[in-house]
This record gives structure tokens, sequence and C-alpha cells, in this order.
């Protein structure tokens, strides 16, 4: 029996729903922050640089681009939803009068933990990013004291204590570095990687912060941009047809990211650290795509080229190009909902409403929280 992946979100929904009887702890944040890279990147990049996304980004919700490297929604969409939160505004994007009350997205696409160089695609290292909290920190406290004329618009006093601080952030300094470096160097540079990441999480928490939720990095071999670029040797895939080296140099930075989070956790014990297993919710659904109501586990929706990964360097999604004297255009595919990856690099809407399901049940997080979850009941997709 074929199961549709609506089918499939009902019975996650009411399996989860099942949840609420069990005794719970306080999880209605009033606000939350993100940092991260493109997994959560709701309008930073494009408003920071002025990138531009043409369509067909964004067509399957917001019907036009809205600076997600996507064809919809985001995890951290998916997320604030559940938490019956409005969908985080980046930082940059002054256009509208957004309001920061619930939150703010400081999350930039291509970012790195590592501080940027010359050559980065994005400025916005996690440190930049957490300078950036500063002054929006800092900025919000000045117009506090001028009255309640902004109140609407940022966060109160008391939200810094008690907001919820997410982060998803690492894949780049990873994936990156296989283009000037070798295995070994990159697992080498790895606990550099991690030292930068714990240090701006005590300037977080020196800053009021207490509840961190941290996700690790996903399967970065099983993207079709790495296939296409590192597995041409087929001694170098998995039996998903992914990049091994990749995926064990993502394993290791993740295995060593949760060593940092339970140290960080006997080291701040007014806080509330959770740790959160994207990389096996992620490769899971690869390895059994067809399970879940997918058709495509690696090639991209949106690309050119066709099968088997639909992907070309040479043009990305959206974009109309000269190629070998043909003009062509990277398309969208009939429907994402059968494709986990979107543009080669990023994954579909369907795709990440299932991951956030996941992440939901509590079981993939240290320390689980399937029993602390009350507002799973306003579950929405």
């Amino acid at each position: 029996m074929t199961i549709t992946k609506s089918s499939l979100i009902q019975i996650l929904t009411l399996s989860i729903l099942c949840f609420a009887i069990s005794p719970s702890i306080d999880f209605n944040y009033p606000t939350v922050f993100n940092f991260g890279d493109s997994n959560s990147d709701t309008g930073e990049l494009v408003a920071g640089l002025g990138v531009r996304l043409d369509p067909p980004y964004g067509q399957t919700y917001f019907e036009i681009p809205s600076g997600r490297f996507c064809d919809g929604r985001l995890i951290v969409d998916f997320l604030m939803d559940a938490m019956d939160l409005p969908f985080l505004n980046a930082y940059l994007d002054s256009i509208g009068a957004p309001s920061f009350r619930k939150g703010c997205n400081f999350a930039a696409a291509a970012s790195k933990i590592l501080p940027a160089t010359a050559d980065s695609i994005s400025p916005f290292s996690i440190g930049v990013q957490v300078d950036q909290f500063l002054r929006f920190k800092s900025r919000v406290l000045e117009l506090q004291a001028e009255g309640k004329k902004y109140a609407e618009y940022i966060p109160a006093k008391d939200y810094f204590g008690k907001a919820l601080y997410m982060f998803d952030i690492g894949q780049n300094d990873l994936a990156g570095g296989f283009y000037s470096k070798t295995f070994d160097q990159i697992v080498a540079q790895i606990p550099t990687i991690l030292a930068e990441f714990e240090a701006a999480i005590k300037t977080l928490h020196d800053q009021e912060a207490r509840n961190f939720w941290i996700h690790n990095t996903g399967p970065l071999g099983c993207l079709a941009q790495n296939v296409a670029k590192f597995g041409t040797d087929p001694s170098k895939l998995d039996e998903q047809g992914c990049v091994s080296g990749h995926n064990e140099a993502a394993k290791l930075f993740n295995l060593q990211l949760h060593a940092l989070c339970k140290k960080l956790q006997g080291q701040y014990t007014d806080s509330h650290i959770t740790y959160v297993d994207i990389f096996t919710i992620k490769y899971n659904l690869i390895a059994n795509y067809s399970r879940y109501g997918f058709d495509q586990p690696i090639m991209a929706c949106c690309g050119y080229g066709g099968p088997p990964l639909n992907y070309d360097s040479r043009i990305a999604c959206g974009k109309t190009k000269d190629l070998n004297g043909t003009t062509v255009t990277a398309k969208a595919c009939s429907d994402s909902s059968e494709y986990v990856n979107w543009d080669g690099i990023h994954y579909t809407e369907a795709a990440n409403q299932y991951v956030a399901s996941q992440i939901l049940t509590g079981k993939y997080s240290d320390p689980p929280f399937s029993d602390k979850m009350p507002f799973l009941l306003s579950l929405k997709f």
C-alpha cells in the first residue's frame, strides 16, 4: 500500500497529539532568536547583500520568492508555526515595518561558524550574527526607554531571558572545505570550528540566554551539488548514492558537537540546552523516501541536466544562461512534493515539513522532550 504525504502527516499528527496527556513543562517561549545558514535563512542574505532569488523560489507557499532558498517553507517556519508564533523576520530586512516582538532571524545563507575570508560568499559568520544580536538587544533596550510607542515591534525586556535561541549552522564549514582540503584536514579543523561555536554560546549566555536549541548538521554527502562534484567515482558513494566522505565528516562533526552540548549542559546548569539530531532524520528520509511518499531522494526538482541529478553548477535554479551556444533555463519540476531536494543544495518544503514533524516527536533530541511540549496541540501542518 502506498502512503501519501498527506496521510503520513495525519498519522504523525495523531500520534504526536497523544503526548498531550503526559506531564509537561512550560515550552511556550515568548520569542525566538535564530542563528544559522540557508537551512533557516528567511531573507537575511537577500536583504544584506542584494542577492536575487527569482521564481520558482517561493512558489509552493508564498507564491513569490520570499528570501528563502526553497520552494516554500523551511524547517524553522514549521517549528515557529507549531509554537503558535509568527514566521521570523530577517534582521536586515527593513522593508514593510517588520515586527520583531516575537523574534528575529540572524541566519544568512552560505554562512559558516568560522569567520569569513576574502572568498566567502557570506560575511555573516556565527560571530557576526551574535554581534548583530548584541546590537539588536542594545537598540531594543534604548527604544523601550522611550516608552511604549514601539511595543508592538520589539521584544519586552524580560523576553531575552525567556527566549528560545536556535542554531542550525556548520554545514558550510564542512562542505566548503572539500573544495580545497583533504578529508583529514577537514576533520582536524572541527575542534577549531566548535571552539568558535562555543564562544558564541558563551557570549549569548552572558547576555541572559538560557534556552538553547542546537541542530547538528545533515548528510551533506546526499546533496546533488556534492554528488555531482565529488561522486563521479562510484566507489566514493554509499548504498544510497551519497558521497561517503562528506557524510563521514558530518558524523564526526556531529559527534564532537554532541559532546560539546553535553559539556555545556553540565557547565550552564541554569540553562536548557537541547541537541537535535538532524542528520539521522534527514538520512532516514533519503534512505526510505518512498515510504514517506517521495519519488526522488537526491535529484533536484529545480535545475538543469535531467536525471540522475538534474544539477549543473553552471546554472542556478530559476536562471537562464547560454551554455555551449544554447540558451537554457533551470526550471522547476511539475510537483516539488515528490522531491526531497529542491535546487541541488536545499530541501523542498515537503521535505522540510517531514523533518520538522520528526523533530517535534522529541525522540531525536538530547535530552528527549516528547512529554514536555504542550504546544504540540496547536500543530498545524
